[in-house]
């Protein structure tokens, strides 16, 4: 990884190198290129394996042993790429451009009793591994298995020793790379004694064939020869589905809550005009509902800091995923791989951070706050810091094992370089803006000095049956769409519905903010006025239920297992659920802010 010059002032320096972070991405099978001439060499450079069912528990190829040369030479790697798991590195396999092998010697090796064994145990979990050729990825199994019958039981382990490379050209460029060892018999690791070492000889032979497709975009099978499951299809049931549950639910609350409510406001006028010689004490005795509470709905609740950096960081993960799809949307990410992605969560997070730190600030600075340094600090914290706690587990138990997803020591320099130089000054500089254009805020009632005493509330008017339904609605317009989701991110699938995506996140966040708005009226015509953080808290916990349904996934629809990829699979998934809690809780707080708003300012009062 190039290591980078030290910048005279971060500002006109950090910012093109945030930017080359994602233009410098680039993935295998996209860019990159390389135009040949016949008869020139071909680099094929081996990078990972793992367990097919474990996507995210990948280790070095060289550390199996397999043919490997003395002096070990890596490629150097984007950001997105070394995030993705990626150690690429020199190998001995010789390959010139256009010429034919027929079958050629790799290496010759004796293997002891524990090297056998490390490879059976590696073939029994169904280890793949994974080359590189001119940016193309290549994959296939280590070895083969076989289990037949019950008595007697036959369970006979084989190692592939020969690989066939197929590739395709048109013109003096490479369109596709393929390896198959269809035609070939595995090597027996059967019935080795543990004083016995096993002789092999790897081989491999390359044919080229001519190709039509001017383009790698344009070739329907894939980079991958079908390796990994085909491209998901549209799924118009399941949108269907959820776009007739969001018109049904939205529809309901609207019409609903406008018929309720122009009631409700012409009884409450009706009343104010013929009782307008009565004093207000006399009034507020007649009367009940949600005008009752007018003085004291907008009394600032407690925790207010921690309430504004919850709304400054929800903002902020609002700007940051409609970023992504946008950019998946106008074709910027490969399809195949995730580094690009990567790169651009890094680059959004950290540019986006003055979002956070504005809106945190300016709402705090309203509601009355004085402390504002601590909040800029709590708002920068307030993911950073369960980032780095569950980054830290994870990374160590990458690293403990040895696993190519442990991130080098260079690369966590750089990420926390980033986040030094230009996230957490964004984030002060974003608080300070904030601060200084906040006006006070603007109640359309006075609140009393006094709180009025909250009534009795039925046991469905609590919090949690708040936030059990508050959470659940969201979560089953996006329940079909979640499990393609997670069948790309923990799985093989290759997600290419963008589209869909952007209209699956519109409707998320437009059930919550109507759920948002039907519950707080609810709470308020209870002559309850405690709706600050109960509004962020039912919709919130929809992020509560993406976690359950993170373990359903793992238990019912993966295969996942291990140690390695358990920890980084629930470990990832309670930070998932987490940014989905600040992203609704802010959605539903603004929501149900906007709709009081609404309604006090069309109520007629003295």
């Amino acid at each position: 990884m190039t290591i980078l010059g030290h910048p005279r002032s971060w500002s006109c320096q950090w910012l093109p190198v945030l930017i080359l972070l994602l233009g410098t991405g680039h993935e295998p099978g996209v860019e990159g290129v390389t135009h040949y001439k016949a008869g020139d060499p071909v680099i094929l450079y081996v990078n990972k394996v793992g367990p097919y069912h474990n996507p995210q528990e990948t280790y070095h190829y060289y550390q199996l042993p397999v043919c490997c040369p003395e002096k070990i030479r890596h490629k150097s790697l984007s950001l997105g790429e070394v995030l993705d798991g990626d150690r690429m590195a020199e190998s001995l396999y010789e390959i010139r451009f256009r010429e034919n092998v027929e079958k050629r010697i790799l290496c010759h090796m004796q293997l002891s009793s524990a090297q056998v064994e490390q490879l059976r145990q590696a073939i029994e979990e169904l280890y793949y591994f994974e080359f590189v050729v001119d940016d193309l990825p290549i994959r296939g199994f280590v070895g083969y298995m076989e289990e037949s019958g019950f008595l007697p039981h036959s369970h006979k382990i084989g190692l592939w020793t020969h690989l066939d490379f197929h590739l395709e050209f048109h013109g003096d460029r490479i369109i596709f790379a393929n390896v198959s060892v269809r035609d070939v018999k595995p090597h027996s690791l059967d019935g080795l004694r543990p004083d016995e070492f096993l002789g092999l000889t790897h081989t491999y032979s390359v044919r080229w064939s001519e190709t039509s497709v001017e383009r790698r975009s344009d070739r329907r099978r894939g980079d991958d020869g079908g390796f990994f499951p085909r491209t998901l299809e549209i799924h118009w049931l399941s949108i269907i589905n959820s776009m007739v549950l969001v018109f049904l639910l939205v529809g309901f609350v609207a019409v609903i809550l406008m018929r309720v409510l122009r009631n409700d406001l012409a009884r409450y006028n009706l009343d104010e005009e013929t009782t307008s010689g009565s004093s207000g004490d006399d009034f507020d005795q007649g009367d009940n509902g949600w005008k009752i509470i007018h003085t004291d709905v907008f009394r600032f609740p407690p925790y207010r800091g921690l309430l504004c950096a919850v709304l400054g960081v929800g903002a902020q993960f609002l700007a940051l995923g409609t970023g992504i799809i946008v950019m998946a949307l106008l074709g910027m990410f490969n399809v195949h791989r995730h580094g690009s992605i990567n790169s651009a969560a890094i680059l959004l997070y950290a540019l986006t951070c003055c979002i956070s730190g504005y809106v945190s600030s300016h709402f705090y600075r309203q509601i009355g706050g004085e402390r504002w340094v601590w909040n800029i600090i709590l708002t920068t914290s307030l993911f950073s810091v369960p980032f780095f706690l569950t980054w830290s587990v994870v990374n160590s138990v990458h690293w403990a094992n040895g696993s190519t997803q442990a991130l080098p020591a260079t690369t966590i320099l750089l990420l926390l370089t980033v986040w030094l130089l230009v996230g957490f000054p964004l984030t002060v500089i974003g608080g300070i803006f904030g601060k200084n254009n906040a006006s006070p805020f603007d109640a359309p009632c006075r609140t009393k000095n006094i709180a009025r005493e909250i009534p009795p509330q039925p046991w469905y008017k609590s919090t949690l049956i708040h936030m059990t339904v508050g959470g659940f609605l969201p979560f089953s317009a996006i329940s079909v769409e979640l499990y393609y989701i997670f069948a790309t991110v923990w799985g093989r699938e290759q997600y290419t519905l963008y589209g869909i995506l952007f209209f699956v996140f519109a409707i998320l966040l437009s059930v919550g903010a109507c759920i948002s708005i039907a519950l707080t009226y609810f709470q308020l015509s209870g002559e309850d006025y405690r709706w600050w953080w109960r509004s962020v808290l039912s919709v919130g916990s929809t992020g509560l239920f993406i976690f359950l349904y993170s373990v359903f996934y793992y238990a019912r629809r993966s295969n996942m297992s291990g140690a390695v990829q358990t920890v980084e699979f629930f470990g990832y998934s309670l930070l998932t659920g987490y940014v989905f809690f600040l992203m609704l809780g802010t959605i539903s707080f603004f929501s149900s802010l906007k709709f009081i708003r609404y309604i006090y300012v069309n109520l007629k009062m003295d």
